[in-house]
């Protein structure tokens, strides 16, 4: 039987539709081409090919987006009518549970899959990817930890294994070492946008604004072609690493520019443009009618029910347009959502919190937005995204105390901030204005 670059078996593929999963797996690894029509040229040549179809799906389920979704569970059903091997049958195991809401059941079966299958490259990037969108830190780093003894540097695919060491090092503290695989990772394969972001990420995480920016600069070409699906969020982080430097102009120029030029519709890039304008909203910036276009781009995503992370970016974008009834819409459909699922529970007990305090704080109701966050910001780490993407939720929090003149809890979380990145000066700022409100409040008193 035809095996795939690290030597597992195919079922149902011929040579020419190997050669094109192969690419369509590369593609996958670097977040670089259209691995999906290279899939679709391998099941148009030979639509038998199991792992063809089931590749498709896991890039269609792991989008997050509804029509993706569906899209994934026809594939799934089709697959199911093929001829299939036990590796193939466990990763189509793991997609039912994903499609079904399960993340952490589909993520925890693909560990068991990958005791068994160590080489199973597809299903590493898939569990790794799973717990990033559940947000589970151990999971980013451990997974990979498992099964690297197994590889060896000249195996097709080590240094994108690397990579996602590094990101998983990196969620869980560990920077010096994260920084080191991501950047070996990256000597190997330069064009590995995963590990480029994993020390993009360490440099944010320590405020090391400079040399992200740098880092950022020097790397440019690897990682902002046209056909790189990862290059928005690369210049998302390069314009916190502005921000956090007060250089407001060059973060306007890269909303304007790279980040929203092109009106992207995916999700990915819709949840950094709604971070990025929430985060100049919290710096004291107008960013004009920049909303109204970007919340229009999430109402064909926004449901209430696929994925709670970008539901709560949606409303982000709904609130600085002034849609307050797509903002109930969301609320409505987290509350009422019935399916015993992750997401259902995300929904409930993670996104609501959230939404109704950055809502309280769009409306100026700043100590009931200091109340919903408080406790919502240590919940938030059971779904979506990367410390530096949920940080945003302490920002507010804070930004919300100094408002309301919480004079002591403004300070303390201004002094929170402070102590985990001391050169920032947004942190900075908040700490300045909330001693200067406590003060006041002294000398009223």
């Amino acid at each position: 039987m035809l095996t795939d670059a690290q030597g597992n078996a195919l079922s149902g593929a011929t040579v020419e539709a190997v050669e094109l999963f192969n690419e369509a797996v590369e593609a996958f690894n670097i977040y670089r081409g259209d691995p999906v029509g290279m899939l679709d040229r391998a099941i148009e040549a030979t639509p038998d090919f199991a792992m063809a179809h089931i590749l498709k799906a896991h890039l269609f389920g792991l989008a997050t987006e509804p029509e993706a979704t569906r899209g994934a569970k026809a594939i799934v059903g089709k697959v199911k009518t093929l001829r299939f091997s036990e590796r193939e049958a466990s990763h189509i195991a793991a997609l039912d549970l994903l499609l079904a809401g399960q993340w952490t059941a589909a993520a925890e079966a693909l560990d068991q899959h990958n005791a068994y299958y160590p080489h199973d490259i597809v299903a590493l990037q898939s569990g790794h990817l799973m717990d990033f969108f559940r947000a589970h830190a151990r999971g980013l780093r451990d997974r990979i930890a498992r099964v690297l003894p197994k590889w060896s540097a000249d195996m097709p695919g080590y240094s994108i294994l690397l990579g996602m060491h590094a990101f998983g090092l990196e969620e869980t503290g560990d920077y010096g070492r994260a920084e080191d695989a991501g950047r070996r990772a990256v000597d190997l394969q330069p064009l590995d946008c995963w590990a480029h972001h994993a020390v993009a990420h360490v440099m944010e995480m320590q405020g090391r604004a400079e040399d992200g920016i740098g880092w950022m600069i020097a790397r440019e070409s690897h990682w902002s072609g046209d056909d790189n699906f990862f290059k928005v969020h690369n210049w998302w982080h390069r314009s916190l690493y502005h921000l956090d430097l007060g250089q407001v102009d060059a973060v306007f120029a890269l909303y304007d520019g790279p980040i929203r030029q092109d009106r992207s519709t995916v999700a990915l890039d819709m949840i950094d443009a709604s971070a990025l304008l929430w985060r100049l909203h919290l710096s004291g910036h107008d960013v004009g009618d920049r909303w109204n276009e970007l919340a229009a781009t999430w109402d064909s995503h926004a449901d209430g029910r696929t994925y709670p992370f970008n539901d709560w970016h949606a409303v982000m974008a709904y609130l600085g347009a002034g849609r307050d009834s797509a903002v109930d819409r969301i609320v409505e459909a987290c509350r009422n959502g019935t399916a015993a699922s992750d997401v259902a529970e995300w929904r409930q007990r993670t996104a609501v919190p959230l939404i109704e305090g950055f809502a309280a704080f769009w409306r100026g109701e700043y100590e009931a937005a200091a109340d919903r966050l408080h406790g919502a910001r240590f919940i938030a780490n059971s779904f979506g995204g990367s410390h530096a993407q949920r940080d945003i939720i302490d920002w507010t929090l804070t930004e919300a105390a100094v408002r309301g003149g919480l004079t002591g809890l403004a300070e303390a979380l201004a002094n929170e901030r402070l102590a985990l990145k001391p050169h920032s000066s947004v942190n900075k700022n908040s700490l300045t204005r909330a001693r200067a409100t406590a003060s006041s409040g002294r000398k009223a008193a």
